[in-house]
Formats: C-alpha cells, structure tokens, sequence
C-alpha cells in the first residue's frame, strides 16, 4: 500500500507540477534553426580556414579511387613492361601524399570546429542566463528552480554534438556526397543509376521515423528536467525528509522518476539508432546491384576491372555520408528538442519591464503613495482591492494582518517586483512605471525573513549592498547592527566563507548579515519584511536601538507581528483580505478594540 500511495503520488506531480516541461507538440522547426544559427554567425570568419581545409581534405579523398583505377587498368593489367614497377611507386608515393593531407586536414578541422562550437555555447548559455536575470517574479513563481537550472546546463549541453562538428560536417558530407554521385554518373551513367536506386526507398523508410524520434527527445529532455527539479527540491528540504523519516518514500519517488527517464532514454537512443540498420540493408543492397551488373557490363566489354573497383570504393565512400547525414539529423532532432525549450525561457518577456522613454530616478525624499491599488496573482483572484496609502518622507509604517491579508504585496508592488492591476504607485509624486528598474530599487533597500546568503565571504556578503565599499563602511554598519562581534568570534572576522545560503550561521546571525546588507546601501526606503522574526530578544533590542538612528530621515516599511517592533511606528495599517480595515498609531488602534487590539491581544496570550 505504501508503494502504491508513493506511485500515484508520483503520477499525480508528474502530471501537474512540472506543466512548463511538457512535451513541446510542434512539428520541426527550421526557423528554430536559424535562430540557432544566429549564434555562429559572429564566427564566420573563423569558419573560413575550416572550410578550405575541409574541401582540400575532401578532393583528397576523392582522388584515391582514381589513382586504383588507373593503376589496375594501365599499369597491372596492361603489360607495360619496366616501367610498370616505376609507376605503381609514383602512384602509391602520391596515395600516400593524398592521405597525410586528408589526415592533417581532418585534425584541423575537429580542432577548429571544437573551439569554435565552444563558443557558440558559452555565447547561448551567456544569452539564456543574462535574459533570466531580467526575468519578473511571476516567472520563477510557476517554475521549480531546477527547471530553470536545466536549461542552462543540460539543454545547452545538448546542442554540443550539433556546433562542434555538425555544421561543417554537413558541408563536407554534401560536398563529398555529390562529388561521387558526379563521378559514378560520368563513370557510366546506367551503374550509376542503378546502384543510387535504393537511396529513394532508404529515405522514404526513415522519414517515418523522424517524428517518432523528435518526439522521444523531448520526452527525455522533459523528464531529465523533472529528475533535476526534485533534486533541488530534495536537497533543500532534506531537514524536512528526515524530520518526518519521509526518507523511502523519497527514495522510491526518486527511483519511480529514474527508471522513468531510463526507458524514455532507451527508446529514444534504440530509435535513434535504427538509422543505422536502414542504410547498411540499403547499401548492401546497392553493393549487390553493383557486383550483378557491373560484372555483366565487364563480361559485354562495357566495363573494366579498374572501374569497377574504383566504382566500389566510391560506393563505400558514398554510403559513409549518407550515414553521416542521418546522425546529422539525430543530432538535429536534439538539438530541436532542446532549442525549443530554450527559446521558449529566451521568448518568455517580463511582465514588469521598463518603457522605453524611462528615466532614472533621481535622488529622492522618500514620500511614498498608493493610489486605488487592485493586484492580483491570479485573474479573478485579488490580492489587494483598492488599497490608498499617503506616506511622508521620514515616516515609519508598520503593516500588519493575518497570513494573506496582502502585506508582502504591497512591499512587491513598492520595490516593483509587481505591477498592479489598477491604480499606480508614487515616490516623490513620480510614477514608478516611469522610471528605470535600476535606479528605482538602488534608492528602496529591503531585508526579508528569508534572509539568502551567497556562497563567499562575510565581507562579500555585507558588500552585495554597495560593491565598492570600504573595509571601514562594511564594519560600520555591522556594528550598526550589533553583528560585528559576532563576525570577529568566527575564525577568520570578515574573511571567513560562508557556505551556499549560510548554513554554517544561525538564523539569527544571517538576519543581522541582511540588516548590515541593506544599511549598506544607504536607502531612502528601507523595507523590514518580518526581518526581525528569526531574532532572539536580547539581539531584537539590541536591533531596535540601533534603528531608532539608522531609520532617522528614512521613509520605512515594516511588516510585523512583534508588538516591540511596531508599536513605535507613525503610522500601522490594519489589513484582511487584501483590503485596509484599520489605520493609526498603536494607542488609536488600541483604544478602537478592533482587529489590531486583537492581535496584540492574541500575541500576548501566546507568548
């Protein structure tokens, strides 16, 4: 019973969770090509060379046969006499000549090709990650990061085989493909007709497989993304699993998504692979034709040994591009697959995005203004409803309300991670759609309860407000903020690295390191989205001291539930259900016995 609740589980996320990596139903996209293409095209120059040592290399190639041909049919054959042994040196002399070119030509060639595919890549994954970051939170809000992780590495990764030697071997193959086709025809026109016959038929036969193929790699590409979402997921709620002892479950869940992907593998590499098997039947089949009548066309004097013998060799080389092109195209079926998931994150445009005539804005008061403010994160569905707040420059606000009553979205529309849906938002009586993003949140610092740590320093860390600032500043504000003599108890002060999100500091020291981030900064705004919630109350009085300075001649924005932490405020909205049912100083709120009175009143009785 366990396994089957864990596989219907299994089924259930697989189905609606990853929505956004279902299978891409398109029929084959040559644009989606081009716009691949628009990648190795600043590359261009550096082809030429390749492409000069590819057709030397490739008229080598085509030059062998004709020197066997001429040696059986005027040297061997034909009694030349002493001279025969002189000849036959000068032709394997000139063989040999011919296959250090085509040896020299083919290493350049993958070197080359290597390193200019190289760049292609690092130039799409470079696009593709720079575009992300511009990317709205409604964009990261539908899709699991490891969904997003995937497409920069995997799927670019996917398009290796296609830019390092694809390309140009498509050229080479189509080059050597008709230069045979030309010469068996000029050889005698019927063989050669008559050998080329089952080329129609082997296309027609893969053709129908192309779909199915195209098909099979998106399904692959689609669970590999799954398999790296859950990963990230599980990764970070490990403490979690454990917790709960959810541990086999987790591990069955894993394994259900492994064989999965497995066998979406091992179908799409078995019809990958049936390209194969089509060309050797079809080219057995030509070879069998070219023995039957190129052996009766000897016998009528239409023919000659030498001929047929370069005819053979020829077709060996004909039959090895053709093969080639199918891979070619495999390789294109993959890269197709993984194209349109890219260009689909390339083609995804943010909903808050700048005008076009947007202006930085410039130093600002810090008066802030909601006006008839309705936002909603699904339609029909508001999160806020006709929400007007006037707030003067200098001025603390606290917001408070029950879970989901629109605190954290106003603090989203404010720094503009959001746009509403009706009404605007004014700093300085300027509209922030106006204005340019950048100079909008240099001036509007924010410290959430969910502080992110990166991978790096302490000083790093605190530094991520102001790039350039000084030792001295970076201790200043952390002494600011009571985090300085934290930072010097741990083994190396400032210097000391941190792991990925901080997991080496207490929730509480990662708080203190987000205050010291932000002051950093030196905002006009500074916003506390429940930034004193992860903080003991000796650290928390200690905070609340050292903002009575650092919020002076600062607009601020708090959301709370901490009564120590509001009280003070000039002004505290009330909200509930996304609408602004109360509003006052802490002693108007109180003595109204409303909303506000009973949380502060709930607050007490739990505390």
């Amino acid at each position: 019973m366990a396994n089957k609740a864990t596989a219907d589980r299994a089924v259930k996320r697989d189905r609606f969770v990853y929505t956004d990596d279902d299978v891409i139903e398109k029929s084959f996209n040559w644009e989606q090509m081009r716009r691949l293409y628009t990648y190795m095209k600043p590359h261009n120059r550096e082809l030429i060379p390749v492409l000069i040592v590819m057709v030397i290399g490739t008229l080598t190639r085509l030059g062998v046969p004709l020197l066997i041909y001429y040696a059986i049919d005027h040297i061997i054959l034909p009694d030349t006499g002493s001279g025969n042994t002189t000849h036959l040196w000068l032709l394997a002399a000139l063989m040999l000549g011919m296959y250090v070119v085509q040896m020299i030509a083919t290493h350049f060639r993958i070197k080359q090709t290597n390193i200019i595919g190289q760049k292609v890549l690092l130039s799409i994954r470079s696009h593709i990650f720079t575009h992300i970051q511009k990317l709205s939170f409604r964009f990261f809000d539908k899709r699991p990061a490891g969904s997003v992780l995937v497409r920069v590495t995997n799927d670019v990764n996917a398009l290796q085989d296609l830019f390092t030697n694809g390309v140009v071997n498509l050229l080479m193959d189509i080059i050597q493909l008709i230069g045979i086709i030309v010469i068996l025809l000029v050889m005698n026109f019927k063989l050669g007709l008559a050998v080329m016959v089952t080329v129609p038929i082997m296309f027609f036969v893969s053709t129908s497989l192309r779909k199915k193929i195209r098909f099979a790699w998106q399904e692959v590409r689609m669970k590999n993304s799954r398999i790296n979402s859950h990963l990230n997921e599980s990764i970070q709620g490990m403490k979690v699993t454990q917790a709960y002892v959810q541990e086999k479950n987790n591990i069955e869940f894993f394994r259900q998504m492994n064989e999965s992907n497995l066998k979406s593998w091992n179908r799409a590499s078995a019809l990958n692979q049936s390209f194969g098997p089509i060309i050797e039947v079809t080219a057995a089949i030509g070879t069998c034709i070219l023995y039957w009548y190129g052996t009766h066309l000897i016998k009528n004097d239409a023919f000659t040994v030498g001929l047929l013998v370069a005819y053979s060799t020829y077709m060996a080389h004909f039959w090895d591009p053709i093969n080639r092109l199918g891979q070619l195209y495999s390789q294109l079926l993959i890269a197709m697959a993984s194209s349109e998931r890219i260009f689909e994150f390339i083609d995804e445009q943010p909903t808050v995005s700048e005008k076009e005539d947007a202006k930085p804005l410039p130093q600002i008061q810090g008066s802030v203004r909601f006006e008839n403010i309705v936002f909603e994160y699904e339609k029909d569905r508001p999160a806020l409803k006709n929400i007007s707040i006037d707030v003067k420059e200098g001025q603390s606000i606290a917001l408070v309300g029950h879970t989901g009553s629109g605190k954290s979205t106003i603090i989203n529309l404010l720094c503009r991670f959001y746009d509403p849906v009706e009404g605007r938002v004014l700093i300085d009586g300027i509209d922030i759609r106006d204005i340019t993003l950048e100079s909008l949140r240099k001036q509007v610092g924010l410290v959430m309860q969910d502080t992110f740590i990166f991978s790096g320093t302490i000083r790093d860390n605190i530094r991520y407000g102001k790039l350039d600032a000084t030792h001295d500043e970076i201790v200043r504000v952390a002494k600011a903020v009571n985090a300085h003599d934290f930072i010097m108890s741990l083994p190396d002060g400032y210097d000391t690295q941190v792991e990925e999100r901080g997991n080496m500091l207490s929730m509480g020291q990662r708080q203190l390191l987000s205050f010291a981030r932000a002051l950093l900064s030196n905002p006009k705004i500074l916003i506390l989205d429940e930034a004193t919630a992860s903080i003991d109350t000796d650290t928390e009085l200690k905070i609340q001291e050292a903002l009575k300075v650092l919020l002076k001649g600062r607009t601020s924005f708090m959301i709370a539930h901490r009564l120590s932490t509001i009280r003070n405020a000039d002004d505290i909205i009330v909200l509930d259900h996304g609408r602004i049912v109360e509003q006052g100083n802490h002693e108007q709120l109180m003595a109204q016995k409303g909303v506000y009175h009973g949380l502060i009143q709930a607050q007490y009785r739990f505390v």
